[in-house]
C-alpha cells in the first residue's frame, strides 16, 4: 500500500500540557492500531459501530470515514502511536457534538480527560462560531460521564428513549460546555 508524505509524517495537532497525549490527523498507516480498540466488543457497546472483523474492513473504514471526516484527530502517545480517536461533529450552525472512543487497556488512566480536556479548550478558538458544544452520552456509559463532568461539561439531564443503539432503543444523557464555561 502507497502512502503519501501526509502518511509517513502525521502533523501534531496539540499536545497536552503533561505531555503524555498529543492530538494529530490519523493515516492509513495507523490501521494496525486503530485494530486494536475496533474489534474490541467492551469499547464498541456504546458505540453507534459495531467491532470490525477484518483488516480490510478497517481500511475501508478509515478510507471512507475517518480520512474524510471534517474533524477527527487520532488520540496519541508520546511515541505517536494512537490508542483512540475523537472527534466534532455538527449539530447546527451553533451547535457541535464531541465523541470519542479509547482502547480499553487505556481505560481509567485519563487519557480521554485528557483529550476532551484539549479539545474543549481549543475547538472554540479554531471554530469561533460555536456557542454550545454536546455529548449525548448512554445512561449506562458511566465511565464517559465521569470525563466530560471531570472536564467541566454541564449535565443537563437524560434524554429518554432518544435513540435506536443496536436494536435497543436507549435513553441518553445530555452534557454541555459553553465558550463561557471554566474548563477543569
Amino acid at each position: 500500500m502507497e502512502m503519501d508524505s501526509n502518511e509517513t509524517q502525521p502533523k501534531v495537532v496539540v499536545s497536552s500540557p503533561a505531555r503524555r497525549i498529543s492530538l494529530r490527523q490519523m493515516t492509513l498507516s495507523d490501521v494496525d492500531h486503530y485494530m486494536v480498540w475496533a474489534t474490541d466488543a467492551k469499547v464498541a457497546q456504546f458505540c453507534s459501530w459495531e467491532p470490525c472483523t477484518s483488516r480490510e474492513e478497517a481500511i475501508t473504514y478509515i478510507t471512507d470515514s475517518v480520512l474524510t471526516h471534517p474533524w477527527l484527530r487520532a488520540i496519541c502517545l508520546e511515541d505517536d502511536r494512537p490508542i483512540g480517536y475523537i472527534l466534532i461533529m455538527a449539530v447546527d450552525d451553533i451547535r457541535k457534538e464531541i465523541g470519542y472512543v479509547l482502547a480499553r487497556k487505556y481505560w481509567g488512566k485519563g487519557f480521554a480527560t485528557e483529550a476532551v480536556r484539549l479539545v474543549t479548550a481549543e475547538i472554540f478558538k479554531e471554530m469561533p462560531e460555536i456557542e454550545r458544544l454536546e455529548a449525548l452520552v448512554d445512561v449506562d456509559n458511566m465511565g464517559s460521564q465521569r470525563v466530560l463532568e471531570k472536564v467541566g461539561f454541564t449535565r443537563e439531564g437524560v434524554m429518554r428513549n432518544l435513540i435506536i443503539m443496536k436494536g435497543s432503543v436507549r435513553d441518553m444523557v445530555m452534557f454541555s460546555f459553553l465558550p463561557s464555561d471554566p474548563l477543569k
